[in-house]
């Protein structure tokens, strides 16, 4: 029997949606590697993987440049993505990508988006042109739209209002369960050999817009959950008057408007082929986080 090369896999965003997901499948798959959370603060990390074995934990910061050669060296691939607040691709992803470089690590596994190939004014497309130009072997995984968007970000006026409100019309969404996402990458990434320089675009199997499941979520919660749609530039400055900054405020407007003038999401079999499992379907996620995201009774 072969035994399986040792490998140090550094996972940026570690404590997020995504990163959690991507360590706790990556310890399941790969006993043989070391994976490392890229996190800012080593002891408040530690006690989100309390149960973790095969973790260790370096000190990390998007923006600051000072951690980021101790943060790669001697790492053999970097799981990146792209927190929601940061947008400035060369101020922020350049300096990132090419301490990486320098330090030794050729192979990226990159959280993009689906249809990062076609728009140009996302920052998610930028970055993979990047990575493409500083001679990165890379792997792009391309999800469609987070099912947790409805137990995060969009949550707060869903429990204080029992509304959803975005610019996106009737537009159709692809839904895809984060945890789907999190073991196709560690898929990807424990055989990165095998499919590197190559895109895959992580889909669920239904395409709803916001209408459809505000009315899933009124069935499954017993609470009545309406859509509004509202005009982007009117959505844009009511993120801002709450707080939210330019860049995020951009890219949340851009996230909900562009599928109205994009057209129906493709959906895929690469999470099967990936995996050999069937994506969780919107129903199932809803009845799993119902108590979060119903709201009480006004």
């Amino acid at each position: 029997m072969v035994k399986e090369e040792m490998k140090r896999i550094l996972v940026t965003g570690a404590t997020g949606n995504i990163g959690r997901e991507v360590i706790h499948y990556l310890c399941e798959l790969d006993q043989a590697s070391e994976i490392i959370a890229a996190v800012r603060n080593v002891e408040t990390a530690k006690k989100k993987f309390p149960s973790v074995q095969n973790l260790s934990y370096r000190p990390f910061d998007f923006e600051n440049e000072e951690l980021f050669d101790t943060a790669f060296e001697n790492v053999d691939i970097l799981f990146l993505l792209r927190p929601p607040p940061i947008s400035q691709v060369e101020a922020v992803f350049r300096p990132l990508l090419l301490s990486a470089k320098e330090n030794g690590i050729d192979k990226v596994v990159f959280l993009s988006v689906q249809g990062a190939e076609k728009s140009t004014v996302i920052p998610h497309n930028k970055i993979e042109r990047l990575i493409k130009s500083l001679g990165f072997r890379y792997i792009f995984v391309r999800p469609s739209y987070f099912m947790q968007n409805l137990t995060t970000t969009l949550l707060p006026e869903i429990l204080k209002n029992q509304t959803i409100t975005l610019p996106s019309a009737q537009a159709k969404f692809n839904w895809i369960d984060v945890k789907n996402i999190g073991e196709a990458t560690a898929v990807l990434i424990k055989s990165f050999e095998e499919h590197h320089n190559n895109a895959y675009i992580i889909t669920g199997e239904e395409n709803k817009h916001f209408q459809e499941v505000a009315d899933l979520m009124s069935k499954v919660t017993g609470v009545d959950i309406t859509f509004k749609s509202k005009n982007p530039l009117s959505f844009y400055f009511r993120k801002r008057k709450e707080g939210i900054t330019h860049g995020f405020a951009l890219v949340m407007t851009m996230l909900h408007f562009l599928p109205r003038i994009q057209g129906e999401p493709e959906i895929t079999d690469d999470f099967y082929r990936i995996t050999g499992k069937k994506p969780t379907s919107l129903a199932e996620f809803l009845e799993r986080v119902k108590d979060e995201i119903k709201p009480s009774s006004k």
